[in-house]
């Protein structure tokens, strides 16, 4: 808490900002008076997963856009321990597939919530699913003529 106000922090990676992560900061900006959003840094999100598609200095700038956070920061780590202290944060709110994993924060005071992310639409899907796009039309483009036509004519 920081001046009788109720300060919340949620972070993530935020590649290829989708409707999910809008609902996500949303609702963590109706749980507090003030919202800070912490942007997965490229080298954190590369430590836990495959490298983002949009780089971090281009997430960071949409996450900035987005009218509902009143502070934006890199995250460099996915321990928080440091940054309730810092930041003096009473609620933190991550997407639900990460369940368990911040529980620890509430030994130091602070309510974890686990939003409901949502079936079906996440960067993974999103990533998966321009491939698979990707890959029929390149099977369209490779067939488009005979094989045994002669395009030098």
């Amino acid at each position: 808490m920081i001046a009788k106000k109720t300060v919340v922090y949620t972070s993530g990676t935020f590649d290829m900002l989708h409707y999910n992560h809008i609902k996500m900061i949303e609702y963590a900006r109706a749980l507090g008076d003030l919202l800070i959003v912490g942007v997965n840094t490229d080298e954190l999100v590369e430590s836990y997963k495959s490298q983002p598609i949009i780089p971090f200095e281009e997430r960071i700038a949409l996450v900035k856009a987005l009218k509902y956070p009143d502070i934006v920061i890199p995250q460099n780590s996915l321990d928080h321990t440091d940054k309730v202290d810092k930041l003096h944060f009473d609620v933190f709110v991550v997407g639900d597939d990460w369940v368990g994993k911040y529980d620890y924060l509430q030994k130091e005071g602070v309510t974890v919530v686990y939003f409901p992310y949502g079936a079906g639409v996440s960067s993974t899907n999103l990533k998966q699913r321009i491939y698979d796009r990707y890959s029929e039309l390149k099977k369209i483009a490779d067939n488009h003529f005979a094989v045994d036509a002669d395009v030098h004519r």
